[in-house]
């Protein structure tokens, strides 16, 4: 509960599942993959109507919390729509099942996209289920689907915006369309452990800034250092996507031998201290990196103990100290 000399406020919820309300009369839900952070935000306001939300959280909301604040606020089909589009309303309207989406996808096959759609929005989303929303994601990019093409869904479901978790430190707010369906599809196949499959999808997105900080960080696991480069030439620090790639950068000049062109790279990437600390951290430790890799123990060691005097417990960086002690 928080209480504030305009409103008083109440957030509830579980693992997968929040609600937020406000006695001025807006209410928040998210709906979300836990453990991947790839999460829909919506706040409906009285009245009737509503925004997307930018707020990034990990957390989602409950189920039928989710199933009661996403009513349609649009007309419903008239009387002479699609058999179809009649039921999977009613879908949308109340709560939402699998096996009787599965079987409306299978009476109405002209309407499958739509179907698997309001599926992994309405069911696997919530539920956190990973698995199926990879393989209904597969499918339908497979197919060439594009939610901001489906008069379906953006007549009766969705008017929100999706969070994603690109990279460390780099989490974006995308309105749903086939370019922010690939991202999270590379996303869950990264986490699967299907590098490659990742790498293919991301490089046939539209080329964009948050693509890109998803490109680099897939080929940065790979061990491609050559593309890294080619891609962040003539990079400067101008926002946190392009903070992260020259991070990237640096490591990757790194990773070749030219260390002084790395920490050029780190330094362009320190150089806007407003960026968040988990990008700072990112860079301090990669230029501690570059200066022990060229023998400059002590100034490694500085750079690592600038982290440790901000976050204590950041992964592997004990050893590292360690590694550059006198």
């Amino acid at each position: 509960m928080n209480v504030s000399t305009k409103s008083l406020g109440l957030s509830a919820g579980v693992k997968g599942a929040r609600i937020s309300a406000n006695s001025s009369g807006r209410v928040t839900r998210t709906v979300g993959i836990p453990g991947t952070g790839v999460s829909h935000v919506k706040t409906v306001q009285a009245g009737g109507r509503s925004r997307a939300s930018k707020a990034s959280s990990s957390t989602t909301a409950a189920a039928r919390t989710i199933q009661a604040l996403a009513e349609p606020k649009k007309p419903k089909p008239g009387l002479f729509a699609p058999a179809w589009e009649k039921k999977l309303y009613k879908q949308v309207e109340g709560a939402a099942n699998s096996a009787m989406l599965q079987q409306i996808g299978k009476d109405h096959p002209e309407a499958a996209s739509s179907i698997a759609m309001v599926e992994l929005h309405r069911v696997c989303l919530p539920a956190g289920d990973a698995e199926r929303s990879r393989a209904i994601l597969d499918w339908l990019w497979t197919e060439g689907y594009d939610p901001a093409a489906d008069k379906f869904f953006i007549s009766y479901v969705a008017d929100g915006e999706v969070i994603v978790p690109i990279a460390t430190g780099v989490t974006v707010t995308l309105p749903l369309e086939r370019q922010t369906l690939g991202l999270i599809l590379a996303e869950l196949e990264q986490d699967a452990g299907n590098v490659d499959r990742a790498i293919s999808i991301v490089e046939g997105l539209e080329p964009t800034t948050v693509a890109a900080v998803s490109l680099a960080e897939l080929y940065a696991e790979t061990d491609r250092w050559e593309e890294i480069i080619n891609m962040t030439d003539g990079l400067t620090n101008d926002d946190e996507p392009s903070t992260y790639l020259l991070i990237q950068r640096g490591t990757a000049l790194r990773e070749q031998g030219f260390y002084e062109a790395a920490r050029t790279a780190f330094k362009e990437a320190l150089r806007m201290r407003s960026r968040p600390a988990e990008l700072r951290h990112l860079a301090l430790v990669g230029r501690g990196m570059s200066y022990a890799a060229d023998g400059k123990k002590t100034l490694a060691r500085k750079d690592y103990e600038r982290v440790l005097a901000e976050n204590s417990t950041y992964s592997g960086l004990m050893d590292l100290l360690t590694q550059v002690a006198n």
